[in-house]
C-alpha cells in the first residue's frame, strides 16, 4: 500500500461512514429505536457497561461521547443520571440520526461534526468521556487521540472505553478457517475496508474505501497513561459486542478475549 497521510485516512473514513449511514435507518429496528428513545429510562447500554458507569459516582455530571455515531449510547447515559452534553462524530449522516433520537428523548445535546484530530477551540471539558465499540480501530494516531481526549476532561474526570478486544481483530469469521489467525496482531499498517459498514451482519455490497487499524492492548493502555490518564481498571471479557458474525467465537471451552473495558481518570496535577 502506498503511503497515506493521517488527513487522507480520516477523510476516507468520513466518506466511508457517510456512505453507509442510510443503512442504519432502514427497516423496523430504526423505527423501534426512535420509539424507545421517547420512553422514560431509555437505554441501550448492556449490563456490563451500565454497572461500570453506575459505580463511578457520575450522577449529575456532564458527559461527551467521542465517535458517538447516532448517539443512542450517549442518550442512554441520562437513564443513569449522567448529563449527555456533547456527541462528536465526523460523519454528518449519523449526526442527523442522532438529532432525531435526541429530539425523541427531549434532550438538548450539542452534536459536533468534527475530526477528533482537528477539534474547534470551544469544545469544553466534561466529567466523563465515553468511547464505545468501533472507534479506536479507525484512529491512525493513538497517542494524539488520547491527548485530545484528555484535554476534554476536567481534572479528575473519567474516561471509559468499552471496545472490541484487539486480539479478536486478528480473526476473520468469514474465512474458510475462522479459528485460525488471519492477521498479524502486531501489524501497524492500515487495513483497507471496502465493504459497506453495517451492524446487522448482512452483506450490503461495496462501499467507500476506509482504513482500519489493529491497535494492541498494550499500545492502547500506554497511550492512555502517557496522556495523563491514570488507569483505574482494565477488565477483559469473553463476550462479544460486535456484529452477529462474531458470535461463533463466544462460549467456547478455549475462550479468547472478545471485549474489554478500560477506566481511567485524568490526573489532578501534572506528572512529576
Amino acid at each position: 500500500m502506498a503511503s497515506i497521510s493521517q488527513k487522507e485516512i480520516t477523510a476516507a473514513n468520513r466518506a466511508a461512514w457517510n456512505a453507509s449511514a442510510h443503512l442504519h435507518t432502514e427497516g423496523e429496528q430504526w423505527k423501534q429505536l426512535l420509539e424507545s428513545a421517547a420512553r422514560p429510562g431509555f437505554s441501550v447500554l448492556d449490563p456490563i457497561l451500565t454497572s461500570i458507569l453506575d459505580g463511578l459516582d457520575l450522577k449529575g455530571k456532564s458527559a461527551v461521547q467521542i465517535g458517538c455515531n447516532n448517539a443512542r449510547e450517549l442518550i442512554s447515559l441520562a437513564s443513569l443520571g449522567i448529563r449527555p452534553e456533547m456527541g462528536i462524530d465526523q460523519a454528518s449522516g449519523f449526526l442527523t440520526q442522532a438529532k432525531q433520537l435526541a429530539d425523541a428523548a427531549e434532550l438538548n445535546i450539542r452534536l459536533l461534526e468534527a475530526d477528533i484530530y482537528d477539534l474547534p477551540l470551544d469544545v469544553g471539558q466534561f466529567d466523563l468521556a465515553l468511547v464505545t465499540i468501533g472507534v479506536l480501530n479507525w484512529m491512525p494516531d493513538l497517542q494524539e487521540f488520547f491527548r485530545v481526549t484528555s484535554g476534554m476532561l476536567v481534572p479528575g474526570g473519567r474516561l471509559v472505553i468499552y471496545e472490541t478486544h484487539p486480539f479478536l481483530e486478528v480473526f476473520d469469521p468469514a474465512s474458510a478457517t475462522p479459528f485460525e489467525p488471519a492477521l498479524n496482531y502486531f501489524e501497524r499498517r492500515p487495513q483497507e475496508v471496502t465493504e459497506a459498514i453495517s451492524y446487522d451482519g448482512k452483506d450490503h455490497g461495496e462501499g467507500e474505501k476506509g482504513y482500519w487499524f489493529i491497535h494492541p492492548l498494550g499500545d492502547i493502555v500506554t497511550a492512555c497513561a502517557q496522556a495523563g490518564l491514570a488507569v483505574a481498571e482494565l477488565r477483559e471479557y469473553g463476550h462479544t459486542i460486535r456484529e452477529p458474525e462474531y458470535d461463533l467465537y463466544e462460549g467456547r471451552a478455549a475462550q479468547i478475549p472478545m471485549s474489554y473495558c478500560l477506566v481511567s481518570q485524568k490526573l489532578t496535577r501534572a506528572k512529576d
